[in-house]
């Protein structure tokens, strides 16, 4: 089993080490992550200009390769080139901070996740829900039991989807246990604030809150409020399948 390990946060980020160290065993591990912080840039990738890779960390025992792109752009690489064969697991985290409601569209996490799909092999996003005081232990357990049924066969990822996994942040004994969920409603409500730099002009730092929407009973968000492990599975259709009914039965015209 040859596991591929990525992140948005970057390959020196303490999360993707702690999935290192909680998986490193179940197979033969590779890691191909973004050189630096590439947090919430979605599903972006590099066109524009060339991407270079390094040996991480320089002058030491290699960990993995450091991508000078985005989390896609790491896992197309990786698969497309670096590695051969190709991975029988994509593994995306641990990300700090959760990506549950709206913010599986902007993760670059979940991205890097989204790509196992597109390729035909088997991913996982990982996130833990805090942005401070991190107990990397608690979700790098709940990474390796999820990964080990996986790698043994005693649990399947169907094909066309991925699993988007959030972990409350406190010890594992204290986990109420694990849900199966949907993606809960909820949107940013952004904020910027305007400074100006030592020459006058402005410049802006969005800050914001997630507000919840509508029902959220049996969604990621309700379960990482009630301290359950949040799984739930994404597919790459975006398709609102109720409103093609709706619009069939009345579509629109276009003047002739």
């Amino acid at each position: 089993m040859r596991i591929l390990l990525c992140n948005d946060d970057g390959i020196h980020a303490p999360g993707i080490h702690a999935l290192h160290d909680a998986v490193k065993d179940l197979g033969d591990v590779l890691v191909v992550a973004p050189d630096g912080e590439r947090s919430a840039i979605s599903h972006g990738i590099t066109l524009t200009q060339p991407l270079h890779t390094r040996s991480w960390p320089p002058g030491g025992p290699p960990f993995g390769t450091a991508v000078s792109g985005t989390p896609a752009d790491c896992v197309k690489l990786a698969v497309s080139l670096l590695l051969d064969p190709k991975p029988d697991l994509i593994l995306s985290g641990i990300n700090l901070g959760p990506n549950a409601g709206i913010s599986v569209l902007y993760s670059g996490t979940v991205s890097a996740a989204t790509e196992g799909p597109i390729m035909g092999i088997p991913s996982i996003a990982l996130s833990l829900d805090t942005f401070t005081d991190p107990d990397w232990d608690a979700a790098a357990r709940v990474s390796r039991a999820l990964v080990e049924q996986v790698v043994r066969g005693t649990l399947a990822i169907a094909p066309g989807i991925f699993w988007n996994v959030n972990i409350p942040n406190r010890p594992y004994d204290q986990l109420a246990g694990l849900r199966i969920t949907r993606m809960g409603s909820s949107r940013f409500v952004e904020k910027y604030e305007r400074r100006e730099d030592p020459w006058g002009h402005p410049y802006y730092w969005m800050t914001g809150e997630l507000f919840e929407n509508g029902d959220m009973s049996g969604t990621d968000l309700e379960a990482l409020r009630e301290g359950f492990v949040s799984l739930s599975p994404i597919g790459l259709d975006h398709t609102e399948h109720t409103a093609i009914q709706a619009l069939a039965a009345r579509p629109p015209e276009l003047p002739k």
